[in-house]
């Protein structure tokens, strides 16, 4: 068994969602991209501690490159690097105190990364996960995630259709979710070096557990369902569209934002190296041709629209 065995009915129910949102998602596209471009790759952590599914499509028709990943790891803390972290997440918890010497943990997930090879069709993310850790004393529990997307050029329209997506998702389970995740959003993938955001935005939240457990997981299984409604029309609109070297110059640029902040800053990349995770899955999300220029004036002068944007995050809906 490559994916680890959910230790609860939540577990299950949580693995049961991230593998058939997998499925549905690649059968989705491999409508419209290239068979010969898509790969399953199961991989297995040692020591029997669960492994993942990674389905990968790569020089495709329509994909320069993109994962739709899913994991169920499990194990005890080990090592005092596994339990610091552990630790500082529980700190987010505000939890008691519990003791990991004697606690066994378990963590799945979906992670999503579409880098197109159109400049005119965004990249985008999305990331749906549950952990919990159990020890003879008690249980601790909590969900995570989010989906966002980064537009290399703007389509104001097909934009606020993504948001508007999210939004319906967050108001069937609480009217607030919407705006609240969609501010921790524009404030979690930021740049600050830079002063830009890394994209348009999108919802994000994570460590929730104040609310039942069915009650998030109804959230994030609402939130999961909704990406192809969200993306397919960028697809749709653009796929045929028309491009020349100049605006797959701009696409390269802009993706050394995403790489910056991948490598910087996202806690999925750090959670995932700081557990000895499998390396080819961490690094998925990374696009195959990106580009730094000193002279960034050359690039950015004639899209000062999608700057300001991404400045300046604006409320899409």
């Amino acid at each position: 068994m490559t994916l680890a065995t959910p230790p609860s009915a939540m577990a299950q129910k949580a693995l049961d969602f991230i593998s058939s949102l997998q499925e549905t998602i690649c059968k989705s596209f491999l409508t419209f991209e290239s068979k010969e471009a898509f790969f399953n790759d199961v991989w297995e952590r040692p020591h029997n501690m669960g492994g993942g599914i990674s389905c990968i499509f790569e020089d495709g028709k329509l994909f320069e490159k993109a994962g739709v990943n899913i994991s169920a790891i499990s194990g005890s803390f080990g090592s005092e690097k596994e339990k610091a972290m552990f630790l500082s997440l529980l700190k987010q918890l505000q939890s008691p105190a519990i003791n990991l010497d004697q606690a066994q943990y378990f963590a799945t997930g979906i992670s999503l990364v579409c880098h197109p090879i159109n400049p005119f069709i965004p990249t985008t993310h999305m990331n749906y996960r549950y952990f919990e850790i159990q020890s003879s004393e008690s249980t601790l529990w909590w969900f995570g995630g989010g989906c966002d997307l980064t537009p290399y050029y703007l389509d104001l329209k097909l934009i606020t259709h993504f948001h508007q997506c999210l939004k319906a998702a967050c108001d069937l389970i609480d009217p607030h979710y919407y705006p609240m995740y969609k501010k921790a959003c524009d404030t979690y993938f930021y740049l600050p070096h830079r002063h830009e955001h890394r994209g348009v935005g999108g919802i994000f939240f994570d460590y929730l557990n104040k609310q039942s457990q069915d009650h998030y997981f109804h959230l994030i299984s609402a939130c999961g369902n909704t990406f192809l409604e969200s993306y397919l029309p960028f697809i749709d609109t653009y796929k045929d569209k028309d491009y020349d070297e100049d605006d797959t110059l701009w696409q390269r640029y802009r993706r050394g934002r995403y790489v910056e902040f991948n490598l910087l800053h996202d806690r999925g990349t750090k959670f995932g190296l700081q557990t000895n995770g499998r390396i080819e899955s961490i690094f998925m999300s990374l696009p195959k041709h990106v580009l730094w220029t000193y002279n960034e004036a050359l690039l950015t002068h004639s899209h000062q629209e999608l700057l300001n944007v991404i400045s300046s995050p604006r409320d899409w809906v």
